[in-house]
């Protein structure tokens, strides 16, 4: 049995929201006022046989006495609380917030389940679970629906919205969803259920997860380095995917408020302003139980339901656990729309098959498996001693009964590569090459992570991690891309590698940056935060962003690109195709063909200088220049070992000579104490080099760079 609340506090409320005075109480239980200011403050506690007193005068029965886990449903009831307009005359025509996204169903599959994600329960290592539900009612459903929200109190507002909806977005999809609703005798509800989650806890106003979700604008309460969620903008594509402007909510606190933790109900309306009935309304109104400390008991604040009353708002959650309830009145899908009408033409059996009544659910539910396997996989990948961290499922109702059997998500039907990828990296059976099908190859990319303030130089390297594998049918269709992720697992980038060598077989390729390379991966947190603060509200890529410059500098998106190029670069490599020998190929090929040989060329005496064939150069934050070279190599038996020299151009005297903070072998060669080794029979190497800032005797920027190979000890 769930624990109830303290009784002095609970019979203070109850007191409240009856109206009801603490001497009156005393004198129809005819006890002294004592008696009850002592029950109040927690002094006392009534004995049993008053206990059934305290229940008939206060309307209930003894059992919510006894179990104080909800109040009473005497004094005021459930009603809705608009907020009035501003005295000033201030009009606000919409939630700003809102218009960041689109009203699209797998938008809001991503940020929801993002949500979900960054408020998991870490304790117990399970995964939170996602349950995302689309129900559709006509008929008496629908009715008794309405009857539950109280449909003629609302109807007004959206009467007075509709009359001036042409001059407002807000207004336009208002009216559009109302008269949808009529027109069709029908109304979607997509609820998105998350257990093993946080819940929204803490007070109806002060600072608390609840406050920041139901009654304030861009506010995150996400502390987590690995958070996917930054901004508070998340929430809006609930409200923005109700054309009725319209979300319920029933959380289970993992945290008891008022001494419980079930059922917490409350709705929120997103309106634009209006006039009704000659009183001006400033937008939001909230459907909860009147405040009994607000003035005028007029503000509405969530209350602790009934089951009944869950269930007539579809609101009922299927255990305790932990976790939150959103139900998104007047779901509609505009970018499913938009699909439908592209492929209208095509007048596919299938569609043609579909009940008129649940065909835009059925597309609905197809699109929100996409987008979460499309941009959750590896969320929902384990392996190893890794588990995942979410499981997703999908299904959809009419009037009741089920119309798309419940699917859940499986990462290795929607993305077969990029799961097998991950779980080798988990597995530890990764290799440095692909040579054979099936295998995943591993690379290390380094990510260079600036001192935040403005401070010039480096804190230091992450080393992410690179996955590469043979492309298999993924439910996106895409190749040879490659996706970026972070803490959190969510997907963030998605592109394809460009500029592949010729004859490049089909690949996926996987990025794994800040604690998804490994939580004890060197400055695994210092990337998640320089990361997080590289993303947009959309959290889709990384690049420059105002919390980027203001904390670290304007120019430090430029690391995120030198690791993109290393990224895309290694990519490059590790999929190219070996040259095939002479000697490859079948022996009837080669019985078949007549091969007129040449004069085998004349081998040179001694070795063989290698010469610069290409340079790329540029400066980076620290003022060093970075440089990568390509060498050719002519045929010869043994090649001679060579200096990379760097130096200033000057227009007069000996060039000055720069130091090298780092030199590195790519392809072909080897470095050691400075001199490249090259690898026998190698006709062209590759090399990396950074050179130290300390021995430049003047800024890089005011000067330009000379680099030489030269035998011997470099002299």
């Amino acid at each position: 049995m769930e624990t109830g609340e303290e009784f002095g506090p609970w019979l203070s409320r109850q007191l409240r929201l009856a109206g009801r005075t603490q001497a009156e109480l005393a004198e129809e239980l005819q006890l002294t006022r004592a008696a009850v200011s002592a029950w109040i403050t927690g002094r006392s506690t009534p004995r049993p046989t008053v206990m059934a007193d305290i229940a008939k005068a206060l309307g209930t029965d003894l059992g919510t006495v006894h179990t104080r886990t909800t109040d009473t449903q005497a004094g005021l009831p459930v009603t809705w609380y608009h907020r009035p307009g501003y005295p000033d005359g201030g009009r606000d025509l919409g939630n700003a917030a809102a218009f960041a996204f689109d009203a699209d169903a797998q938008v809001l599959a991503r940020e929801t389940c993002q949500n979900s994600l960054d408020e998991r329960l870490t304790e117990n290592g399970r995964p939170v679970r996602v349950r995302y539900t689309l129900h559709e009612l006509t008929g008496e459903k629908l009715e008794a629906f309405r009857e539950a929200i109280l449909w003629n109190d609302l109807f007004p507002h959206y009467s007075a919205v509709s009359e001036s909806a042409g001059g407002q977005k807000v207004g336009r999809v208002v009216d559009a969803g109302v008269r949808d609703m009529y027109e069709k005798g029908r109304l979607v509800l997509l609820r998105v259920d998350d257990y093993n989650a946080s819940g929204l806890t803490g007070d109806d106003y002060a600072d608390g997860k609840f406050a920041a979700v139901v009654r304030r604008q861009l506010e995150s309460l996400k502390s987590g380095h690995s958070a996917g969620g930054s901004y508070g903008l998340g929430k809006a594509t609930l409200w923005a995917t109700s054309a009725l402007g319209l979300v319920l909510i029933n959380s289970t606190l993992s945290v008891p408020h008022e001494g419980r933790t079930e059922r917490r109900v409350i709705g929120r309306l997103e309106l634009p302003w209006r006039e009704v009935d000659g009183e001006t309304y400033a937008g939001p109104a909230w459907f909860g139980r009147p405040d009994p400390d607000s003035p005028g008991v007029m503000v509405a604040r969530s209350w602790w339901a009934d089951e009944k009353t869950v269930e007539n708002l579809y609101l009922t959650r299927e255990n305790d656990e932990p976790g939150t309830s959103f139900l998104i009145v007047g779901a509609h899908d505009v970018g499913g729309l938009a699909e439908n009408s592209s492929d209208a033409d095509d007048g596919s059996a299938d569609d043609e098959r579909d009940d008129e009544d649940t065909r835009d659910i059925i597309r609905m539910h197809k699109r929100l498996v996409e987008a979460l396997g499309r941009d959750f996989w590896a969320a929902m990948t384990g392996g190893g001693s890794r588990l995942p961290l979410l499981e997703v499922y999908v299904r959809a109702f009419r009037n009741g009964k089920e119309v798309v059997e419940e699917q859940q998500i499986d990462p290795s039907v929607e993305q077969p590569s990029r799961t097998r990828a991950l779980k080798a990296h988990y597995e530890g059976t990764t290799v440095d090459r692909l040579t054979e099908a099936g295998q995943v190859a591993a690379r290390s990319i380094p990510l260079k992570l600036p001192f935040s303030g403005g401070t010039r130089g480096t804190l230091g390297t992450h080393q992410a991690v690179l996955l590469v594998t043979e492309s298999e049918k993924d439910a996106d269709g895409a190749k040879n891309s490659l996706h970026s992720l972070r803490g959190n697992r969510m997907t963030v980038k998605r592109a394809t590698v460009q500029r592949l060598p010729i004859g490049t077989n089909p690949f996926q390729a996987v990025l794994l940056v800040g604690e998804a390379a490994g939580e004890t991966a060197p400055f695994a947190k210092e990337a998640e935060e320089f990361l997080r603060a590289a993303e947009p509200p959309e959290h889709d890529r990384w690049g420059q962003t105002e919390e980027l410059t203001l904390r670290w500098s304007p120019s430090a998106y430029r690391r995120i690109n030198a690791l993109t190029t290393e990224a895309n670069n290694a990519v490059r490599e590790l999929v190219a195709r070996p040259k095939r020998s002479s000697r490859e190929g079948g022996e009837a090929l080669r019985k078949a063909l007549t091969v007129k040989k040449k004069t085998k060329a004349k081998v040179p005496t001694g070795p063989v200088v290698p010469a610069l064939d290409a340079l790329d150069a540029t400066v980076g934050d620290g003022g060093e220049w970075q440089i990568t070279a390509e060498v050719t190599i002519p045929r010869g038996d043994e090649i001679a070992p060579m200096v990379p020299v760097a130096q200033l151009d000057v227009r007069s005297g000996g060039r000055p000579k720069l130091g090298w903070a780092e030199l590195v072998g790519v392809e072909g060669c080897e470095v050691e104490d400075g001199i490249l080794r090259f690898t026998p029979g190698a006709r062209r190497a590759k090399f990396r080099g950074t050179t130290d800032v300390t021995s430049h005797p003047v800024r890089t920027t005011l000067t330009r760079l000379v680099l030489e190979l030269r035998a011997g000890k470099g002299e």
